[in-house]
């Protein structure tokens, strides 16, 4: 007997808006926390990725941050933007570890300076939920959520696919095609047309 497979669900995820973002972020009260989800965002990295991340990793010359072992344990440059380095900055002095940007803080809340470890995953991922929840968004979102968002973005500003495949560190330009279904219609010409038939109903 034959046995026959299920065709494999195309599932878009889940994009939140800029204004969004902003107003997620601004009801993030910790700034460690805060600026952990900023960087996130705006240089599209995955969680593990910006938990992982070193003062020398930060190249401030080229406005680049270096990600080490990202998926598939592979090196690459994203482009740093001016206010996400000048966030870095304020909050790497709130802690001044020698070596990580996002401390585990300890259960005392002062052992930043000192801490062997980054920042924990759930810490985030709950500081996120919480953020959620009182912005008042809806949606199904969570931290990749912020990844997914950037991309759609640059996409909307007009950012080219290969630059954006480079930056998120896909291997295939197939992965990173998918964020063409996402960016926003309102300024196409399609929904213009469509509204102009639509009209006269």
């Amino acid at each position: 007997m034959a046995l026959v497979r299920a065709d494999p669900q195309f599932k878009l995820p889940v994009i939140l808006a800029a204004a969004e973002v902003r107003r997620l972020l601004e009801r993030v009260p910790a700034l460690d926390h805060r600026v952990a989800l900023t960087t996130i965002y705006s240089c599209g990295l995955r969680l593990g990725e910006a938990l992982k991340l070193e003062v020398g990793d930060i190249d401030s010359g080229r406005m680049f941050l270096h990600i080490r072992g990202g998926k598939g344990n592979k090196d690459r440059y994203v482009p740093l933007p001016q206010r996400t380095l000048e966030l870095l900055r304020q909050h790497w002095k709130t802690h001044r570890h020698p070596r990580l940007l996002f401390p585990a803080k300890g259960r005392s809340g002062q052992g930043a300076a000192t801490a062997t470890r980054p920042l924990d995953r759930s810490t985030l991922q709950r500081a996120f939920r919480l953020a959620l929840t009182a912005s008042g968004i809806r949606k199904a979102a969570h931290i990749h959520t912020l990844r997914h968002s950037y991309a759609t973005h640059l996409l909307e500003q007009g950012e080219n696919l290969r630059q954006l495949q480079v930056n998120l560190g896909h291997h295939s330009p197939n992965v990173t095609v998918i964020y063409t279904h996402l960016t926003s219609l309102c300024q196409t010409q399609h929904q213009r047309r469509l509204n102009t038939f639509m009209a006269d109903l």
